[in-house]
């Protein structure tokens, strides 16, 4: 008997894992895919970020390369190399994670795992006993009935990630995180991307002014948003979508179909009512605090549970959940989670947004500073954007942050740590920051909320 098993080796699993084997417990990981990394490292963050960088490099030099002073001609894009490289680096990582495994002693299994008893599962016909057990199985796209996945031309993010061509136009159904980054590399790359989004919003669990603001910039770019639209059925042959507007059915017609309307937990084969494993209704997994299933030995964590499905979010828990089961007791501060698009401009944020803090009846304040007036935005070009702060109107205790401009991914780390902290706007706007630097448009965001900005 092991002391204990991970199912999943995504960025919760693998990550839970090797923290569990650093803490002295003899470890095993079960995956059911040929590769370590999950949906995060093969199919999502990792690939995306990296077609994201070559399509936006050469958007960059065709539309603004003249003003930099870089002339060129024949400027081509070879999207073949640019899936080449996107292979490289997933393939790196990959042979990383193999490499932390058999560093830290971790066995790993292949295979699909499925529950005999609470403390036994089979995986291939080989049972593995063990005394503690983490879920860390992630999630999958969700799959409208009437477009169901091929992954040739109606895909979900899979999919998009593996085109062998440009598609001359491409429909995108859902203008959610995942759904703008994919559009932003294909329009970058020649495609006309055309969004069809049921809600009156991109991006909702974005501060509005900042869905507002990158809406506008991906508009510019070229991005068609059809919103308040939903999308009632679709004749595959030619890909032809109707779709209910606030006043009228229109048709959209595509060369292929990017589905992006959500993820849901993937526990289908878990076998988890063998288990005693309650679920709620909307298929997530039932856990306490300390991420606990109704088996206080079996813990789930990531996309399985509820909150944001990100990255960083599961492999926080994964730690989280190796220290409790060797006696330690950790905390997460669920509100010091920041939440990242990889568009241009990019965008983060942590904390609360404005509408959620004053449906909570807080009484706050909201200040704000473009990138057009700090030096360093000017100096790169990317002076669109800019950063907004939410902070308690009577203690200036940070309670949110939100960026839309260059780096915000970057950027987001500063605000990240001063909510987890419980820093005020006061002691960010008094500590120094380098000049000049993008991060001073924080410090100047947080002056704002006393005696004002000393650049606006």
């Amino acid at each position: 008997m092991v002391d204990v098993a991970v199912i999943g080796a995504g960025p919760g699993g693998y990550v839970a894992a090797i923290r569990a084997a650093q803490l002295g417990l003899k470890t095993v990981c079960i995956e059911k895919g040929p590769t370590l990394g999950g949906t995060c490292l093969n199919v999502g963050c990792i690939p995306s970020k990296a077609l994201l960088h070559s399509s936006e490099l050469f958007w960059k030099l065709q539309t603004h390369g003249k003003e930099e002073g870089i002339e060129f001609t024949g400027l081509n894009c070879n999207f073949k190399q640019m899936q080449k490289r996107k292979e490289e680096i997933v393939s790196g990582f990959v042979k990383g994670i193999d490499g932390l495994f058999k560093k830290n002693k971790i066995e790993r299994i292949e295979g699909a795992a499925h529950f005999k008893s609470p403390n036994e599962i089979d995986v291939g016909g080989k049972t593995i006993s063990a005394k503690h057990i983490i879920l860390a199985t992630g999630s999958e796209p969700v799959e409208l009935p009437f477009l169901p996945f091929d992954e040739k031309r109606v895909v979900s993010s899979t999919g998009a990630l593996a085109f062998e061509k440009v598609a001359e136009k491409l429909l995108i159904v859902g203008a959610g995180i995942i759904g703008v980054e994919l559009g932003s590399v294909y329009r970058h790359l020649g495609a006309e991307v055309v969004f069809l989004e049921f809600l009156d919003r991109i991006c909702p669990s974005f501060d509005r002014a900042l869905s507002k603001a990158l809406e506008k910039s991906l508009t510019a770019q070229g991005l068609q948003f059809h919103l308040s639209h939903k999308v009632l059925k679709a004749d595959l042959g030619s890909l032809r979508l109707t779709a209910q507007g606030p006043s009228s059915e229109t048709a959209f017609e595509g060369d292929a179909v990017l589905v992006c309307v959500g993820r849901r937990p993937n526990t289908k084969g878990l076998g988890l009512d063998a288990a005693g494993i309650k679920m709620d209704g909307r298929g997530f997994v039932v856990t306490d605090a300390n991420f606990r299933t109704s088996q206080p030995h079996i813990f789930a964590i990531g996309d399985l549970v509820e909150g944001p499905m990100l990255a960083h979010k599961a492999s926080d828990e994964g730690v989280a959940v190796a220290e409790f089961i060797a006696g330690h007791r950790p905390d997460i501060d669920m509100l010091s989670i920041p939440s990242v698009a990889y568009t241009y401009p990019e965008v983060a944020a942590v904390g609360l947004t404005q509408e959620e803090a004053l449906s909570r009846g807080l009484q706050i304040k909201a200040s704000q500073f473009p990138f057009k007036a700090n030096s360093r935005a000017r100096c790169t070009g990317e002076d669109e954007g800019f950063v907004k702060l939410i902070s308690d109107a009577a203690s200036g205790r940070l309670l949110g942050a939100h960026i839309i401009g260059p780096h915000a991914s970057e950027l987001i780390a500063e605000a990240v740590l001063a909510v987890r902290l419980r820093a005020s706007v006061a002691q960010i706007a008094e500590t120094s920051h380098a000049h000049p630097t993008l991060a001073e448009a924080i410090k100047e965001a947080a002056l704002m909320a006393g005696p004002g900005a000393i650049h606006l």
